[in-house]
């Protein structure tokens, strides 16, 4: 993967370049920022810079065989850790395990998230983590002696998965590497990862990607009028993913459209039996699927709370969400808005933690009857 094959983001590029020909590749860096902006396969992409035997001014070369093994995710000195569950034919699971799965999803879909990756290996209603036995494979690996490149790299994906064993036995390798060993890590919530991991790493803001790049990329994928383009960059905010997901209409987009009209309408007819059996429904569409819609449910509070306000130049809404929220809006007000948006992110947290998701969704249910009907 090339710099060149990612959308936006050229001064992250300029400054992973310019930290290679000055020989000053921190050792240890997390790369943190919105979803959807391409941050795995900019650090993919800076990995293959570093390894590429034959570097150019703004870019790693593409043809030798270091870029090659690159371009497959099949290089020996190149190394994936990332959330893994168990039960697939595995009790003690690795990154190893799944690497067939993982280099098809990166070539399919380099903006992928991690709802897409359990729908890759079949596990939608499952939670992953980087096990223990994790670290134990990333020790041993970064032990050895290089094969072919300069460096060792290890990409960790979304290291807030990481189980705190594993960070633990961890904490000793990223504080002092074996030498020519370098960690890019990704992450979504980097709050959630040890904070003894956190102060080892030199943190890269990877920022929103620029709306005339996000235009042009998508222009030249998709056929849309210019005022559909415009819509759907506002709508994005940056995010590559989002805007692809709003143009495709994509069924988790509709689905939690679907469903966030059926709770709220539920909720203001005081329809408990209507509220129960929604509840019980939505409780077996797996975890992923739910923090995506209580994700989704924040973002429309937040949109009709600023379409209440008399501010439409500022509610990113697509025709069919714009269509209900006229005559929602009225209904989410400064007496209830900021309590709406906390009890949608509690029910996230919850489910994050394990939680019944049944009772979660029943008890977020009873509250919104509440809030839309004082």
């Amino acid at each position: 993967m090339q710099f060149k094959d990612i959308i936006g983001l050229e001064s992250v590029k300029n400054q992973f370049i310019q930290t290679v020909k000055e020989n000053r590749v921190s050792h240890a860096q997390l790369l943190v920022g919105p979803k959807g902006v391409g941050k795995l396969p900019l650090a993919i992409a800076f990995a293959q810079y570093v390894s590429c035997l034959d570097q150019k001014e703004n870019d790693s070369c593409g043809v030798c065989s270091s870029c090659k093994k690159y371009q497959k995710l099949i290089h020996p000195d190149l190394h994936f850790v990332y959330p893994v569950v168990k039960g697939k034919g595995f009790t003690n699971p690795v990154s190893d395990n799944f690497i067939n799965s993982w280099r098809t999803q990166i070539e399919s879909d380099q903006y992928f998230d991690l709802g897409d990756w359990y729908k890759t290996i079949g596990v939608d209603n499952a939670q992953g983590l980087i096990y223990s036995s994790e670290s134990n494979e990333i020790i041993r690996k970064l032990n050895l002696k290089t094969y072919e490149s300069d460096y060792k790299i290890m990409v960790i994906w979304l290291p807030e998965k990481m189980h705190r064993s594993c960070a633990n036995k961890l904490l000793k390798m990223i504080e002092e590497p074996p030498k020519k060993t370098l960690f890019f890590m990704v992450a979504e919530e980097p709050e959630k990862i040890l904070q003894t991991i956190l102060s080892r790493t030199q943190i890269v803001n990877v920022p929103k990607i620029d709306s005339t790049d996000l235009s042009n990329a998508l222009n030249s994928e998709f056929n849309l009028s210019g005022t559909e383009l415009t819509n759907v960059v506002r709508l994005a905010g940056g995010s590559y993913r989002k805007a692809r997901i709003l143009i495709q209409n994509s069924d988790e987009n509709a689905f939690n459209f679907e469903n966030f009209v059926t709770i709220m309408r539920l909720s203001y007819a005081r329809n408990v039996e209507g509220l129960m059996d929604w509840s019980e429904q939505i409780a077996g569409i797996g975890r992923e699927r739910q923090k995506s819609f209580l994700n989704y449910s924040v973002r429309m509070v937040r949109e009709n709370f600023i379409l209440n306000l008399k501010k439409p130049e500022m509610v990113f809404l697509n025709g069919e969400e714009m269509n209900f929220s006229k005559r929602f809006s009225p209904f989410i007000n400064e007496e209830n808005v900021w309590i709406l948006a906390d009890e949608l992110s509690r029910a996230h947290a919850d489910i994050e933690r394990n939680g019944n998701s049944k009772i979660v969704f029943l008890d977020l249910s009873l509250k919104l009857v509440k809030l839309l009907r004082p």
